[in-house]
This record gives structure tokens, C-alpha cells and sequence, in this order.
């Protein structure tokens, strides 16, 4: 069992230190000269089509959740009030 458990470890050991490693660019740079021009876009929507569409679909699910949230909601609160104004009878 110990030998077992001491042979995983050196695998282990072995397939991290020997990895390929990925070199990145650093983007970092680039995107604090974008995120800093002023050019009287929300920062939140400089990042391109990916940000507003995210927006968007944020605020629509946010609205959208609300307007039914009203009616379920209010329909929640009566149902759990009437049930607790009628307490359960004990057996």
C-alpha cells in the first residue's frame, strides 16, 4: 500500500515538473490603454460586443425576473401567509 502510494507520488512529481509550459503574451497593457481612454464609453462596456451582449442579456434576465417576480412573489407571501394564519392541528 505505501509503495503503491510512494509510486503515485514520484509519477506525480515527475508529469508536473516536466510539463510543457505555455508562454502568453502580456495583454495587460493593451487593455489598460483600452480601458482608460476617454471616449464616453461605460467601462463596463468597453470590452466589445462580448460585454454588451452580456449587458444586455443581464439587464433583460434582471427585468425580465422582476416583472414575473411581482406576481410570483406576491402569490408566494399570500399562499405562506394563509397557510401559517391556519396552524396545523397536532394528532
Amino acid at each position: 500500500m505505501l509503495r503503491n502510494l510512494l509510486g503515485l507520488r514520484q509519477i506525480a512529481q515527475r508529469t508536473i515538473s516536466t510539463a510543457s509550459r505555455r508562454h502568453f503574451e502580456n495583454k495587460v497593457p493593451e487593455k489598460q490603454k483600452l480601458f482608460q481612454e476617454d471616449d464616453g464609453i461605460p467601462v463596463h462596456l468597453k470590452g466589445g460586443i462580448a460585454d454588451a451582449l452580456l449587458y444586455r442579456i443581464t439587464m433583460i434576465l434582471t427585468v425580465g425576473g422582476k416583472a414575473f417576480g411581482m406576481f410570483e412573489g406576491t402569490a408566494y407571501a399570500i399562499y405562506q401567509l394563509a397557510m401559517a394564519s391556519f396552524p396545523k392541528k397536532q394528532d
